[in-house]
């Protein structure tokens, strides 16, 4: 699909680091849309629309507010800046913890694969079970990104166990039980993303999938042994 691309307005204090554009097809008739593919979940499960967002776009959340913890969310596509261009906006990373710096760093990613991780995240939630039926028109839109989609088809990324939309509601405290998770932790884009439970995304930590499977498979190994 051939995007509009036509600019849209942000009041970020850092609209000037991409243009943020129009994500319907090119022609479209209506006013222009950022994020078109999240109408129906904003409609019908503005909590969803609004953390598929989120984790598409935003660095996670530091656990607590102090200098230096580092920004609490920051767009992912502002972490790719250098140093001193972060400094034009109040983010002394000379001030951070190494360990810090290179988590930021970790999660930037471009405007263009954030868009993309949640075109991919969108198309994921549709297809759990228990998931609102989406217009047509979205159908046909998500599906001519990462083809059919196939009702109660999407399961966790690391266990392999099928996903409830219904799970989305069941967030205490700030802790959802369905997170984003990355196949490779310090990889941000579309096929490098999914859904997972918490607690299997927890026990992956900072390990790639490989690198997670194999840790199990010597666990049971010396187990078993």
């Amino acid at each position: 699909m051939k995007f509009c691309s036509k600019p849209i307005a942000s009041r970020s204090k850092y609209n000037d680091v991409v243009v943020q554009c129009c994500h319907l097809a090119e022609g479209h008739d209506g006013k222009c849309d950022e994020y078109p593919f999240l109408r129906h979940f904003q409609s019908v499960t503005p909590n969803v629309a609004n953390k598929i967002k989120r984790d598409a776009t935003m660095t996670t959340g530091a656990a607590w507010k102090s200098d230096d913890a580092g920004p609490n969310r920051i767009l992912r596509w502002v972490m790719k800046l250098p140093d001193e261009e972060l400094a034009k906006y109040s983010l002394d990373m000379t001030k951070l913890k190494p360990g810090i710096v290179a988590k930021l760093r970790e999660k930037a990613a471009d405007y263009d694969s954030c868009i993309e991780v949640s075109i991919k995240l969108t198309w994921l939630a549709y297809q759990m079970d228990n998931c609102p039926q989406p217009p047509q028109a979205l159908i046909e839109y998500l599906e001519s990104f990462h083809g059919k989609m196939k009702s109660s088809s999407t399961v966790c990324e690391i266990c392999k166990l099928p996903m409830s939309f219904s799970d989305f509601s069941l967030a205490v405290r700030g802790k959802a039980e369905i997170e984003t998770c990355h196949k490779n932790p310090r990889l941000h884009n579309a096929e490098n993303v999914g859904f997972a439970h918490r607690e299997c995304n927890i026990a992956q930590g900072a390990k790639t999938l490989d690198e997670f499977y194999t840790w199990i498979e010597g666990i049971l190994s010396r187990k078993n042994s």
